[in-house]
C-alpha cells in the first residue's frame, strides 16, 4: 500500500524587512517580520514500493510549472537528500501555484514542506535548523510557518506578540527582479533594526501604525530596477479599502493588508479586471 500525504507550502510575506549589515562572506543581515498567507503551492509525498531506497522522483504541475525544471538541484529534491537517515523511494508531486522567484519564498516553502512531509510519513526526525539553512536563508522560517521575527541571515527566529486578524491581496506583474541587483542597489547596508512592543499591539490600527514606522529596505532599489513594482504599489496603495501596502522580499510581489477577507476579495476582483495579465491572490493572513 502506498503511504501518501499532502500539505500546502504557504507563501511567505515580509511585512517589514530591514537590512542591518553585511558579513565578510557577503551575506546580508536582516531584521524582518514574516507572516504567511493561507495560499501557496501544494505538495504530495508518497512512499513507493518496488524502487531502490533513495530513488526519489519529482513531478511538477500547476500554472507556474514551466518556471521550474526537474533536475537534481531542485530545492525539493535537495530537501529530500538532507536527511541523514536512509529514505525509501519517494514520489513528490509539486503543484506550483505561486510565481517563481517572486519574493514570497515559494521555493523555500516547498523545501520546508517537503521536509515536514517526509518526517511525518517516514516517522523520522527532521534535520536541524542549521541543516535547513544550507538550503536557503528562508527555509528555517518557512518550516516554522507562523508569524515570527527573523534576524541574522535567517538563523535567528523569535516569537512575536499575537498579530491582528487581517486579510491580504498579493499581486505580481509577471516580471522577474534580480535579487543580487536589488541588494547591490542599496544606498546603505547598515540600516537600523526595528523594535517590537513587548506588550504587542492593542488594536489593528495600532499594528498598522507600527508597520508604517518600519521599512522594506529593498523596495527603493527594486522600484528603480523594475518599474512594474512602482505600478503595483501605486495600485495597491490607492485602493480605498487597503490599510497598508508594501513590496515583499526583493520583489516583484507586492501586498496590501485589509480588515476582512471580503474586502480583500473585492479588491482582488477589481484589480484583476483592470490588470488581467497580473497574478493576483486574496488570502487570509495566517496565524
Amino acid at each position: 500500500m502506498t503511504v501518501s500525504r499532502t500539505e500546502r507550502a504557504r507563501a511567505k510575506i515580509n511585512l517589514a524587512l530591514h537590512v542591518t549589515g553585511q558579513r565578510d562572506d557577503g551575506y546580508h543581515l536582516l531584521d524582518s517580520l514574516v507572516v504567511f498567507a493561507d495560499y501557496g503551492d501544494d505538495l504530495t509525498v508518497s512512499i513507493v514500493n518496488g524502487r531502490a531506497d533513495g530513488d526519489h522522483r519529482l513531478t511538477i504541475q500547476g500554472p507556474f510549472a514551466d518556471g521550474l525544471a526537474v533536475e537534481p538541484d531542485n530545492l525539493v529534491l535537495r530537501a529530500a537528500r538532507l536527511f541523514e537517515t536512509p529514505l525509501p523511494a519517494l514520489d513528490v508531486t509539486l503543484v506550483k501555484n505561486l510565481p517563481v522567484a517572486s519574493g514570497i519564498g515559494g521555493g523555500s516553502s516547498d523545501a520546508a514542506t517537503t521536509i515536514s512531509l517526509i518526517s511525518k510519513i517516514c516517522g523520522i526526525t527532521r534535520p536541524s535548523d542549521a541543516a535547513l539553512l544550507t538550503l536557503g536563508a528562508d527555509v528555517p522560517v518557512c518550516h516554522r510557518g507562523e508569524p515570527v521575527r527573523m534576524r541574522g541571515i535567517g538563523e535567528d527566529l523569535s516569537a512575536v506578540p499575537p498579530l491582528p486578524d487581517l486579510a491580504m491581496v498579493l499581486i505580481n506583474p509577471g516580471v522577474g527582479v534580480s535579487t543580487p541587483a536589488v541588494f547591490k542597489g542599496l544606498e546603505r547596508k547598515d540600516n537600523p533594526a526595528f523594535s517590537v512592543p513587548e506588550t504587542g499591539w492593542p488594536s489593528t490600527d495600532a499594528f498598522i501604525a507600527w508597520l508604517h514606522g518600519t521599512r522594506n529596505d529593498l523596495e527603493a532599489p527594486a522600484r528603480t530596477i523594475t518599474p512594474e513594482v512602482e505600478r503595483c504599489l501605486s495600485v495597491l496603495g490607492t485602493h480605498q479599502s487597503a490599510l497598508f501596502s508594501r513590496m515583499s522580499g526583493s520583489g516583484a510581489t507586492c501586498f496590501a493588508l485589509f480588515r476582512t477577507l471580503e474586502d480583500a476579495n473585492k479588491a482582488a476582483d477589481e484589480i484583476r479586471a483592470a490588470f488581467p495579465d497580473w497574478w493576483i491572490c486574496a488570502s487570509l493572513m495566517g496565524q
